[in-house]
């Protein structure tokens, strides 16, 4: 394993014009390596152009934003605390409200093979949108608040409260694919899919992490795992502190993953080989997201005071790091 100190990070840098309060989410175009999304508790959706570290455009809700996805280039939804799913054109400049949940809305997703954006909300609820209608074309309840959820193909896995885990088809949502309890023994805090659709990764507020597989068969089902991650022991006390696992982003050429705690590390790992293949330095605050590049040659990093701790005497200010990652780093050994 190699770890990266912080004072050897010039492949590294802050975006400037970020947001002002805690970034709730980071997330690149499928296609496009160059415009990053985030979504922040200040209310804002900002598109930062990395290439050249300027903001391009920014719109607001009248509360906190808790994601935002890119449709196309030029197309963005996002939805949070003022319950509105909204669109943004960014060639025109102008927004749309085009429906609604009944509660804050956590996720937002879209999902190419579909080619229909999904939200999931705290309204115990997914809804699917037609792009290019745009309207809401089918509301399906999910047994609990949606916490996290992530396309895999044409599937979408959702994570709810309760440690739920279910697998819908976007293709049929007639009835639940697959209906499972997360491994994990505390609630789920991130979900993630691999590139190549066989499983997703999953991460708990209890310093671990669960590799999982979509076939159900026996055989296959014997390869799952889970580990322990983001934790810290002090050997004087021989107390552990262990930290949630906030943020899960698969490279896409490699299938390794991220991941991203409160304990301010970004790790990544080969989940196949069950290897952890480096650990960059120490972040000033909690990681709140992470998201690759699509091209894999980036990564960004949300860094935010997530309000776990009551200290509240000199809190970093909220950034993102944009990190250009080497194939040491994120190459299966």
């Amino acid at each position: 394993m190699t770890l990266m100190s912080g004072n050897e990070s010039p492949n590294e840098f802050k975006l400037d014009s970020v947001a002002t309060d805690c970034i709730q989410s980071v997330t690149f175009g499928h296609h496009n390596s160059q415009y990053l999304l985030s979504s922040s508790w200040d209310c804002s959706v900002r598109l930062h152009d990395i290439s050249n570290n300027t903001l391009r455009a920014k719109y607001t809700h009248s509360a906190p934003v808790l994601d935002a996805a890119f449709q196309d280039s030029h197309h963005v939804w996002s939805g949070g605390f003022d319950q509105h799913v909204k669109t943004y054109d960014l060639n025109s400049c102008t927004e749309t409200i085009l429906g609604s949940h009944n509660g804050p809305i956590r996720c937002v997703e879209f999902s190419p093979e579909a080619n229909v954006m999904v939200t999931g909300g705290w309204d115990a609820n997914l809804k699917l949108w037609d792009p290019r209608a745009p309207s809401a074309v089918g509301t399906y309840g999910q047994p609990d608040k949606v916490y996290t959820m992530a396309v895999c193909g044409d599937k979408v896995v959702v994570g709810t409260a309760g440690r739920r885990v279910l697998v819908w088809d976007l293709r049929n949502m007639a009835y639940v694919q697959q209906r499972r309890e997360s491994s994990l023994k505390y609630q789920t805090r991130c979900i993630r899919c691999f590139p190549n659709k066989q499983g997703y990764v999953l991460s708990s507020i209890e310093g671990r992490v669960a590799v999982e597989y979509l076939d159900p068969s026996p055989e296959v089902q014997r390869k799952k795992y889970a580990f322990k991650c983001h934790r810290n022991k002090d050997n004087a006390s021989g107390i552990e502190v262990i930290y949630p696992v906030n943020a899960i982003s698969f490279h896409v050429g490699y299938n390794t993953f991220a991941t991203g705690g409160s304990d301010g590390y970004v790790n990544i790992w080969d989940g196949f080989n069950k290897k952890r293949l480096c650990q960059f330095h120490k972040y000033p605050s909690s990681i709140s997201s992470l998201c690759f590049s699509p091209d894999g040659q980036y990564l960004a990093i949300a860094s935010s005071f997530l309000h776990e701790t009551e200290e509240t005497r000199d809190i970093p200010p909220d950034a993102i790091f944009i990190r250009r990652v080497t194939d040491q780093e994120t190459k299966p050994k």
